[in-house]
């Protein structure tokens, strides 16, 4: 993601020791395998300045990326050279970590280009301008941002409105793209409800950029707003006219499609065994609940002992406005004290940050989620929990409909442990903090192994939460197994969004707006990435039962976690391989003094 970066300035801001890394001290592999995973990113961030911008380099912000076909095939053979070179390094000795990154680059990028090759073969994309637009400004428009990036918000409006020498506007290239393909025969259009949703939304995204350019005083930019506004509703209009009248009824994916979705998230088993796993495991969380349930049920006086009943009434008490961030600040301070009394993870000296998302944010990303910090050129930024309150209304919804699964006491606890600490938050922030090869920051990425993390994070925690935090953590893990057979038996057609919204509604106890999120993730926003919680978990799961198998006496959690911390963002493959082949052999040799020659 750099262009004329050198390697000085990633070596500042990402060699550092590894905290929990066993094995030798020599980092000098770090600097080995950033220079070959900067030949890929400099390629990516010539073709795609808001990339750089968004890891805290000022010498792309006044530029925006090109998306023309004929940008994408210069891009790709760039890229291809570079394969060629990694392909090379890969034959020839190198330290293992070294050898390791490089076969996490070439996987990487083989995939990346056959989603291309399929994409440009079948496929005749929606690409939803606003929203686009919306994150390439916002990127510079963040309380996080110094205020001297923040001028060239203006610049990319410019550019973005074509008004700018060099640049033609950006809903134009994205018409030619979609006329291309669309002139192709035998292609797949994309799902009608994908396009009504996302085009309802549309308002927030440009009201946002408005509120943003105000929030933070910028000057001149009201007139070519002004023009880029109408350029984003004449794009949905014509969308509407010309894509629309052919979109499908069908929102599931070629088979083709959805396996290289489900190998892109991470997942490399067949989904109807996810399915039947998940399965299983639903049950099993359900007749986890019941008793305690009950016990909640009996404290309380309630009617009702059934989960389902109970999570209603925990569901009741809402936080409001102004209480609602302090309320989670606090509670993150009990998590935080759970982690050390009980040497869970060793955490950083200083706080986690905790926010509410805008209108805008919360149309981009629905959920609550963590929005990691810039890695290339971090000048002080954190990563940061954002906890979105409703949902736009779609097609068909009410705009009364309002989640109520993130703002109520007892979900605080799941949501922090999976988002802040020991979750996310701690997992992005320490491989910045402690160093870690670009390779495993950015390449290595994926929703397996990212999100196996958070839910895992929710496990560790939850022997330590009240009754009412333990129910809610494990309907959020019944969540995560609902997902995991929803979303491939939507795909296959063996279910149907009703019934997925009603096992959500009903099973899972989710709002109706927060179901309608789930179902859209499942059906076109993101097909395929929901699975990846579930799977990430169980493969951590079973990875941390051979280890303790392993060392019996001798296994200390806290170094465990703070070595699959150290790693970086390994997929579970090569994760298992690092822990059995460095970990354990380690702490295998330390000395374990018996209890009666202690005198303990």
């Amino acid at each position: 993601m750099i262009s004329k970066l050198s390697m000085a300035l990633i070596a500042a801001v990402l060699i550092s020791p590894l905290a929990g890394q066993s094995g030798t001290a020599d980092r000098s592999w770090i600097a080995k395998s950033n220079s070959y995973t900067n030949m890929l990113l400099d390629i990516v961030m010539k073709h795609h300045p808001e990339v750089g911008s968004d890891q805290g380099l000022s010498e792309y912000d006044t530029r925006v990326s090109k998306p023309t076909f004929a940008d994408e095939d210069k891009q790709r053979q760039e890229t291809a050279a570079v394969l060629s070179t990694l392909k090379a390094a890969a034959n020839e000795k190198q330290q293992n970590e070294v050898a390791e990154d490089l076969q996490i680059l070439i996987r990487k990028v083989e995939l990346q280009f056959r989603e291309q090759d399929y994409e440009r073969a079948h496929k005749v994309e929606f690409r939803n301008a606003s929203e686009e637009v919306f994150r390439g400004l916002r990127i510079l428009l963040d309380q996080q941002t110094t205020s001297d990036r923040r001028p060239a918000a203006v610049a990319r409006i410019r550019e973005y409105a074509g008004l700018e020498a060099g640049y033609e506007p950006f809903t134009e290239i994205l018409k030619h793209r979609v006329m291309e393909q669309m002139a192709k025969p035998g292609v797949i259009y994309p799902a009608k409800i994908e396009i009504q949703t996302e085009l309802a939304r549309n308002s927030n995204y440009l009201d946002g950029i408005a509120s943003l350019m105000q929030k933070y005083e910028l000057t001149g930019w009201q007139e070519p707003y002004s023009k880029l506004k109408s350029q984003l509703k004449d794009y949905d209009a014509w969308t509407v006219a010309n894509v629309l009248p052919k979109a499908r009824d069908d929102f599931r994916l070629p088979p083709e499609e959805y396996a290289l979705a489900l190998e892109n998230y991470g997942i490399d088993i067949p989904p109807d065994q996810l399915a039947s796993i998940a399965h299983k495991a639903f049950s099993e969380m359900q007749d986890e609940m019941k008793p305690i349930a009950a016990q909640i049920a009996k404290q309380r006086n309630l009617p009702s002992a059934d989960y389902r009943d109970v999570m209603r009434e925990l569901k009741k008490q809402q936080l409001v406005g102004d209480a609602i961030l302090p309320f989670y600040q606090n509670r993150l301070k009990q998590i935080e004290k759970i982690i050390v009394e009980h040497q869970i993870v060793t955490l950083p000296d200083r706080p986690a940050r905790i926010r509410i998302a805008t209108a805008a944010e919360t149309a981009q990303q629905p959920a609550p989620h963590m929005v990691p910090p810039p890695f290339l050129h971090n000048t002080g930024e954190k990563g940061e929990f954002v906890l979105p309150l409703n949902i736009p209304a779609g097609p068909g919804q009410s705009s009364s409909e309002k989640y109520d699964d993130f703002t109520f006491d007892a979900a605080s606890w799941t949501l922090i442990a999976h988002e802040a600490r020991p979750g996310h938050e701690l997992q992005f922030d320490s491989m910045l903090e402690h160093g870690v090869s670009l390779a495993r920051v950015r390449y290595a990425f994926n929703s397996t192994n990212v999100e196996g993390w958070g839910l895992y994070a929710e496990y560790l925690i939850k022997p330590y939460m009240p009754l009412e935090g333990q129910l809610v953590s494990l309907d959020y893990r019944l969540l995560r197994a609902a997902r995991a057979f929803l979303d491939p038996e939507l795909q296959s057609g063996k279910i149907q969004p009703a019934e997925a919204k009603r096992v959500l509604e009903e099973d899972v106890v989710q709002s109706p707006a927060f179901a309608e999120e789930e179902v859209e993730r499942f059906t076109y926003r993101a097909p395929g990435q929901a699975n990846s919680y579930f799977y990430g978990y169980t493969k951590l799961i079973a990875l941390r039962k051979d280890v303790e198998a392993a060392l019996g006496a001798k296994f200390d959690q806290k170094k465990f976690h703070d070595f699959i911390l150290a790693q970086g963002l390994l997929p579970p493959d090569l994760m298992r391989k690092a822990v059995m082949e460095d970990f354990v052999p380690a702490q295998a040799a330390v000395f374990l003094p018996e209890r009666n020659q202690s005198g303990n």
